[in-house]
């Protein structure tokens, strides 16, 4: 018979977890399986998942009305009404409908007046594209939709199969193997009841009536409450039967359920009494790391490993089993689906971006949220109706409230949280230039370093920087041309950040140049073959958008002359996405966007795109798993498949000094 069990140490919580996670994350890697879309709801993502199609994959009417050629209505005011034919000037349309050449614009119905059938007048002009959904307005194909290790919610459903996308990857659920120990314990039906009748003949219980149960008898409810959270936890449970308080029993119990399962949790007979057998066996059978830790209540826990399995010994009072089980079992839960679940909270934070509301509606407005300078920042991610991927982007939401025509920037507000406050605080906020390579980094990231997240919000590098130096986000992916030095980022930052100590994390060389219909049927080789196409722009601020006008100027070219100027989409791929459904013959963007969707592309020239962020928030620890990332050899081998990249001095950090203006530019080498 072994001697009284005895506790190894009385281990300090943290570095109990830690040395249980480093041992156990060795042995564990997610496994995947294909299932249907319909039925991922709680699933985990194995791998990121991009759209098939675009959302929408065609320009959509966004209003009930009537479609025309913008230019055609020109000069139209209320002294000089325009009058159009119907199939000659117009086309009428409803909400959803595709919008075909010639047609650019949408006129809302209200707007129209009926003159006679088929014969109406207007009172304004049209702007070019107004009330349309361009193509790609969601989400572009071939765009990272959700990333890996993702949590499926019903959002995400309707997102995945609006891109096309029926079926998808998904972790196993890991099977954990629930074993309740003790001579003491029975079943809950072995408890009789006297119950009377109730109502529709059904039996409820009595209020007062008695129960029997044997003296010493203790009715197994923790391995029902553990089985429970296994299953929260987004595992498989599998509970044992009772296993009385004999040695051989209880070891054959254990090594049974260890060649079966991925997980084995013992409830019961960890502690230091004469019956208590878990921590020998487990020595006998395996390693035990840890037996006793610093808490209170759960102080006898066991943290085992066994034919290379994680096995956890858990005390037999609730609290002490509720307790553990969150303290050491869930993370280790973690470890195989990829990702921790989320505890709501509500918190306070100040508003990024000015929002303007109606005094019609209370609205609901999805946010980033990042932990900038010890502030809790709420950045607000796009508010059109048809955009999903705002939800699935989104940390949480605020309310305006009916009363209200807006919030100010600055403004303190509550954000109704989706993700777990812990990683919101270790969240790298990113607002500036869009690339994919951000899509990448953000799905790498939770894989490198684990709880560390990257968000990001596209509104084009000066944007980016104007939010930086409002102290909005942490760093401003940019890639901005100094017309009268040809160098990339720096001139501006030292321009717009006059006093305070910068820095540029370097990034990527991009290839930038003309994104085009397979076989370049107007054979674009350069900036002056652009008059006289379809083009479709940047929006203003996007530094693709400054390299056009700096070579337009450096060509003499006016920007009226592009058909399309005005024309603005907010990523490369949306840019991309317009050229292959055929809405536009030409756009400007980089080369890893044309590779994606299967286009021609005319290379330009190269640009730098870095990353600014004030020196400050270097010794962050998510900014430094940013710059790991950057480096890593993973993220360069997911950028060589797509193609367009240069990798010199990624991760490098230049210090930008404040400009002296007898010293164009300081910086130094960190």
């Amino acid at each position: 018979m072994p001697r009284r069990n005895l506790y190894l140490k009385n281990t300090p919580l943290k570095e109990a977890l830690d040395t249980y996670l480093d041992r156990v994350r060795e042995l564990i890697a997610p496994h995947s399986e294909t299932i249907r879309t319909e039925d991922a709801l709680g699933r985990v993502t194995a791998c990121p998942i991009w759209a098939r199609i675009s959302s929408p994959s065609y320009n959509a009417a966004a209003m009930d009305g009537i479609a025309v050629e913008a230019a055609r209505t020109a000069g139209a005011s209320e002294v000089s009404p325009l009058r159009l034919a119907v199939g000659e000037d117009y086309q009428v349309i409803d909400t959803g409908d595709p919008v075909n050449p010639p047609f650019d614009a949408v006129i809302m119905a209200e707007d129209v007046i009926e003159v006679s059938e088929g014969l109406i007048e207007l009172l304004a002009a049209a702007a070019p594209w107004s009330n349309i959904r361009p193509i790609g307005e969601d989400f572009a194909q071939a765009e990272m939709i959700l990333p890996s290790f993702h949590i499926m919610r019903p959002v995400d459903l309707g997102l995945l199969l609006s891109g096309g996308i029926t079926t998808l990857e998904v972790t196993v659920q890991p099977s954990v193997a629930v074993i309740p120990t003790g001579t003491e314990l029975v079943e809950p039906d072995a408890v009789s009841e006297n119950s009377v009748a109730g109502v529709g003949g059904e039996n409820s219980e009595k209020p007062g009536a008695s129960s029997t149960q044997k003296p010493g008898a203790i009715i197994d409810s923790n391995s029902r409450m553990i089985a429970a959270l296994v299953t929260e936890s987004g595992g498989i449970p599998h509970r044992m039967p009772i296993v009385a308080d004999d040695y051989q029993s209880l070891k054959q119990t254990i090594k049974t359920a260890v060649a079966a399962h991925d997980l084995v949790l013992i409830n019961a007979g960890s502690s230091a009494g004469t019956e208590d057998y878990t921590a020998p066996i487990l020595r006998e059978l395996g390693e035990v790391l840890i037996h006793g830790v610093a808490v209170k209540p759960g102080k006898p826990v066991i943290l085992a490993v066994v034919d290379g399995k994680p096995v956890i010994g858990l005390p037999g009072y609730p609290l002490a089993t509720f307790f553990n089980f969150n303290t050491f079992a869930r993370p280790v839960m973690e470890l195989f689906t990829g990702i921790p679940r989320a505890n709501r909270a509500k918190i306070k934070a100040t508003l990024a971006k000015r929002l303007v509301s109606s005094l019609k509606f209370r609205e609901y407005v999805q946010v980033n949220v990042g932990l900038v300078d010890e502030k809790l920042i709420a950045a607000p991610l796009s508010r059109g109706a048809g955009v999903i991927s705002s939800l699935v982007r989104a940390d949480g939401y605020l309310v305006i409230d009916q009363e209200l025509e807006g919030l100010e920037a600055g403004a303190a507000v509550e954000v109704n949280l989706y993700r777990d406050l812990y990683e919101v605080t270790r969240t790298v906020l990113a607002i500036g230039s869009h690339d994919l390579a951000l899509d990448l980094i953000a799905d790498l990231m939770p894989h490198l370093h684990p709880h560390m997240h990257l968000s990001s919000t596209h509104v084009g590098s000066l944007a980016g920087l104007n939010a930086l130096k409002r102290g909005e986000a942490h760093l401003a992916p940019c890639h901005l041309l100094d017309e009268e030095t040809g160098l990339y980022n720096i001139p501006t930052i030292q321009e717009l950040f006059d006093n305070e100590p910068m820095a540029l994390i370097k990034g990527l060389k991009r290839i930038q140049g003309f994104i085009l219909p397979p076989g370049n049927p107007q054979n674009i080789t350069c900036i002056e073959d652009l008059p006289g196409t379809r083009y479709i722009n940047r929006q203003r601020g996007a530094g693709t958008r400054i390299l056009l006008d700096y070579r337009l100027k450096q060509a003499g070219i006016n920007p009226a002359e592009l058909k399309g100027y005005d024309r603005e989409a907010t990523t490369h791929m949306a840019v991309a996405s317009a050229v292959a459904a055929g809405s536009a013959d030409v756009g400007l963007g980089v080369q890893s966007a044309a590779t994606a969707l299967g286009l021609d592309f005319v290379e330009l020239g190269h640009e730098e795109y870095d990353f600014a962020l004030p020196q400050a928030f270097l010794g962050l620890g998510h900014i430094q798993a940013f710059i790991s990332v950057l480096k890593s050899p993973e993220l360069r081998e997911r950028l060589e498949q797509l193609g367009g990249y240069g990798f010199d001095g990624a991760g490098e950090v230049l210090l930008i000094e404040p400009r002296d203006t007898t010293q164009p530019f300081s910086f130094c080498r960190f």
